[in-house]
């Protein structure tokens, strides 16, 4: 009975396909599995199938080669990862943001990067990594390795790794690129290096030098406020380029030049009060002794007068000068003053004589000068463009710098390094210049785009700070010796003319002839400064400075 059921099934006609039974979907679907068709094949397109009758059997035989028949649509590679219909699509990713992890701004990735690259291709793989403070990664030395694996994480024009210190070694600077026979090649592990021995019970699989970069921690960047801590009204303040109007005291008193009348403002009672007022005369200049017990200042008429600030009372007036004195500088007890009348007069405060030197060498107006930490140099910048340097004991000039194309007003010396000096030129030269002046070598020339009013170093960092005039009028915080800027500050309407810092290191105070004084916290505080909470937690709000 089986047999003759199943001989009658095998001989019962079969017809042919229809083409919409056969499905063309993917290969996965279970239409292409049924059992209506008589050659399964789920590649073949139905108008290349022919239905054969022969002996009661039909079969569907191929109208063309098994290759066309079977054949994909795409020839992919191994690799190849679909995309869904939506994301073929050109219109799929409309709204959404593709993440560029080359340019995160992840201090993670770049640290990985570079241990990476160190890992595989040698010291000479981190070349070329951004490194934004060099003092954050240290120059990291390995003793006991081979020399392919001393790593330099950090390199300079100026700086020699200990692999280049050999005789073979070239001086001609490396490259980021490591050579092709670098790639791929097998290395023994090296061991951990402690002491100057080699360690057997080292279990990292990283080299010494990886291992202390990622041990080192990144410091987080340092966040200035755009906006002033607090703004003073300074009515009647001289729009000068040449003039010098305001100081700081390490006694935390602001002094100000306004008209014929010099007012102090107290930082931390936030308290004004009038020092003195010129009888037919104008106040050009103002400078305090390093104590901050006696303030100088300069008039239009050349006289220099000496005033006790606790007692209110004028101890000196000295004379010399044939026109206005718009600079002045302390170094202990020998205060320098600059005049129109292109001479410079060093003056002994103990002595009873008005000067005890006089120096010759500028053939215009004197508008900057300013002496080294150590009191050993005096630097001095004129309207004929002019930077010179002076020893304490001479009165000629032993350094003279002609690169500015301008006024010479910008002066600053670093308190990190001796003999490292700034500059800054006026409106037709707007670089700021750095000097060695033991060497006498100009180091390094920036170009800022805006006139140079001001300059002063941070004590606290090795950063400083310049104020401009046309025709921005912005205040640049710039780290050195990158000379990237850590901050621009706008808020002046016009020339950010007067400078001076806080004597804790943090903070400036900036003038301008918009006749407002304005406040800023741009450095950070340090170990040895002291407390400020006072002066920084007084400052919201806008006040005048009488």
């Amino acid at each position: 009975m089986l047999h003759s059921e199943y001989e009658a099934r095998l001989r019962s006609p079969i017809k042919s396909p229809n083409k919409s039974a056969i499905s063309t979907t993917s290969p996965f679907s279970s239409s292409q599995f049924s059992f209506g068709s008589s050659l399964y094949n789920p590649y073949a397109n139905p108008q290349e199938v022919q239905s054969v009758t022969s002996g009661g059997f039909s079969f569907a035989i191929p109208s063309s080669s098994p290759s066309k028949l079977i054949s994909p649509k795409k020839d992919y590679g191994d690799r190849f990862i679909p995309l869904s219909p939506a994301e073929d699509d050109p219109s799929f990713m409309n709204g959404r943001t593709m993440i560029d992890y080359n340019n995160a701004p992840h201090k993670g990735h770049s640290t990985y990067n570079m241990v990476l690259k160190s890992e595989l291709f040698g010291k000479d793989a981190c070349v070329d990594m951004n490194i934004e403070k060099s003092e954050e990664i240290p120059t990291i030395k390995s003793y006991g390795t081979s020399p392919s694996r001393t790593s330099t994480l950090h390199s300079s024009p100026h700086h020699t790794s200990p692999s280049s210190l050999s005789p073979s070694s070239s001086t001609t600077p490396t490259t980021s690129t490591p050579s092709s026979g670098s790639i791929l090649k097998f290395t023994a592990r090296r061991k951990l290096v402690m002491g100057g021995c080699e360690s057997p019970y080292s279990v990292s699989p990283m080299s010494l030098e990886s291992q202390k970069l990622l041990s080192c921690v990144a410091k987080p960047p340092r966040k200035i406020s755009k906006a002033p801590l607090k703004v003073l009204d300074a009515p009647n303040i001289q729009d000068d380029f040449y003039l010098n109007l305001v100081d700081w005291s390490s006694q935390n008193l602001i002094a100000v030049g306004l008209g014929s009348s010099v007012y102090l403002w107290n930082a931390a009672t936030e308290k004004a009060s009038k020092l003195c007022e010129l009888v037919n005369d104008t106040v050009t200049s103002v400078n305090w002794m390093e104590w901050g017990t006696h303030l100088a200042v300069g008039s239009s008429h050349g006289s220099v007068q000496i005033w006790d600030v606790a007692h209110k009372k004028q101890v000196r007036d000295m004379g010399g000068h044939r026109a206005r004195v718009g600079s002045l500088a302390w170094s202990s007890h020998l205060l320098s003053s600059g005049s129109r009348d292109k001479v410079i007069y060093n003056r002994d405060v103990r002595a009873s004589t008005h000067f005890v030197a006089k120096l010759v060498g500028h053939r215009q107006e004197v508008c900057g000068l300013k002496w080294s930490y150590d009191g050993q140099q005096l630097a001095s910048g004129g309207n004929d463009n002019k930077l010179l340097i002076w020893d304490a004991s001479s009165t000629a000039p032993v350094m003279r710098f002609s690169d500015h194309t301008a006024a010479v007003k910008a002066i600053s010396w670093s308190p990190h390094q001796r003999g490292l000096l700034a500059s800054g030129g006026g409106t037709a030269d707007k670089c700021i210049r750095f000097w060695n002046t033991h060497t006498g070598v100009l180091l390094n020339c920036v170009d800022t785009g805006s006139q140079v009013c001001n300059l002063l170093w941070s004590k606290n960092v090795n950063e400083l700070v310049s104020t401009h005039g046309y025709s921005q009028n912005q205040i640049v915080i710039w780290s050195y010796p990158s000379m990237t800027q850590a901050a621009t500050l706008t808020g002046h309407t016009t020339r950010a003319l007067y400078l001076a810092a806080s004597p804790d290191g943090q903070m400036i105070v900036t003038g301008s002839g918009d006749e407002t004084l304005r406040f800023w916290n741009v450095f950070p505080d340090t170990a040895e400064s002291p407390s400020s909470g006072s002066i920084i937690s007084s400052f919201h709000t806008h006040a005048d400075i009488r």
